[in-house]
């Protein structure tokens, strides 16, 4: 008998084979295409954050300090940590509030000289504690200067005031030591504010103010109000990621853990879809190595919602 010949394999198997290659392929090149986007991207946002920089340099060249301050805030608003940017800042503050404004000069009146000796020599070292940006011992000679003459060179004097305050603020909420313990929330909210006496705060400063505020409101709902912690937490984290307080937490990082407390109180509750629903919208938006540790409450919680029910999840660690 001769054998009959192989059946030979489905035509369907080859064509959803040849589809499942090809799909591949498409999700493949989307995500080159992706990638290619986002550092295309990146790289514009470098070119326009060197340009405003230099555009900034060359105003400030030109003693144009009004056009130089706002090329300079627009690279501290989207890369604070711009080389160079931060004494730039400093730089044409110190700049602006030392140039004066014509005024018309008054008939002069013929009086005594009187000795300003004292009171030039606290100005001048109050000047160079400014340009070595010490600005706890500025601040002190402004006082004492103050104390001495309150009416001495008070444009200039308010001018200094107002570049020490701003400058001391923002380094008390954003230190230059990049150490959490270094950091103070409300006393930098505080020499803002008082900045604020002396002239309207810069963007980023006023930005830095209002986060630092929210996050401080935010912290005091901790482990007594997770929806509220966690509302305050997701207007914060995606403007300014990496705000902190002495706690070291960031602003990311409370959102993150917030979030999955709050989810924890509702399927506690027993509202597991609802809970299953947030845990899939948290780990598409919030992807973190440190969410490993809710998967498998995530997945009990899965579970439960399908099947109607069951014993209460383990908690998230």
């Amino acid at each position: 008998m001769v054998a009959s010949p192989a059946k030979k394999p489905s035509r369907w198997i080859a064509i959803l084979g040849f589809v499942l290659l090809l799909g591949l392929g498409i999700l493949g090149g989307y995500q080159s295409g992706l990638g290619q986007r986002r550092a295309a991207q990146s790289t514009v946002v470098s070119q326009q954050l060197d340009e405003q920089y230099q555009l900034g340099i060359q105003a400030m060249d030109e003693n144009r300090y009004e056009v130089a301050l706002q090329h300079f805030q627009f690279v501290v608003e989207h890369d604070p940590s711009y080389p160079g940017v931060q004494e730039k800042l400093t730089e044409v503050l110190v700049k602006l509030s030392i140039t004066p404004s014509p005024i018309p000069s008054p008939t002069p009146t013929l009086v005594p000289t009187p000795d300003l000796r004292g009171v030039e020599e606290i100005f001048a070292r109050a000047r160079q504690l400014l340009d070595a940006q010490d600005w706890d011992g500025a601040i002190s000679n402004l006082d004492s200067l103050r104390k001495s003459d309150p009416a001495y060179r008070a444009a200039e004097v308010d001018g200094m005031y107002y570049i020490t305050l701003r400058n001391r603020g923002v380094g008390k909420i954003i230190p230059l030591s990049q150490l959490c313990s270094d950091i103070n929330l409300e006393g930098g909210i505080y020499d803002l504010t008082l900045a604020e006496r002396f002239g309207p705060l810069d963007s980023y400063a006023e930005s830095l103010r209002t986060w630092s505020r929210l996050y401080i409101t935010g912290a005091s709902f901790w482990e007594l109000d997770w929806y509220q912690a966690m509302n305050y937490f997701v207007q914060i984290y995606p403007n300014l990621p990496n705000l902190m307080d002495s706690s070291c937490m960031t602003a990311t990082e409370r959102y993150r853990y917030a979030t999955l407390k709050y989810i924890e109180l509702v399927w506690l509750s027993g509202d597991y879809c609802t809970a299953q629903h947030m845990y899939d919208d948290f780990f598409l938006n919030m992807p973190n190595e440190k969410n490993a540790t809710a998967y498998p409450t995530a997945t009990q919680v899965y579970d439960y919602c399908l099947n109607g029910g069951g014993p209460q999840p383990t908690p998230t660690p």
